[in-house]
């Protein structure tokens, strides 16, 4: 994840995001928020900014699970080794 897709503190509480939205995709939250407001939640409307949003989710979990992946087999190797 580039840190371009993280917002300021600053900016996400004037955006009111949730804090348990405040994550490494959270710069794309608030204008799909925005978005969604302004188009008053219309499904066909916003698509863009939505899949933007949802790959960068996608991109973060599958960065989480690799991590997760590497430390796990460290950890074998290491119970292998002792």
């Amino acid at each position: 994840m580039t840190s371009s897709h993280v917002a300021s503190q600053e900016e996400l509480k004037a955006a009111k995001v949730p804090v348990s939205w405040r994550d490494q995709c959270s710069a794309l939250l608030i204008p799909l928020n925005v978005c969604r407001r302004q188009s008053y939640y219309l499904p066909w409307e916003c698509e863009n900014e939505r899949h933007s949003y949802e790959k960068c989710q996608y991109d973060d979990m599958m960065r989480r699970m690799r991590k997760m992946a590497k430390l796990k087999l460290q950890q074998a190797e290491e119970l292998e080794d002792a």
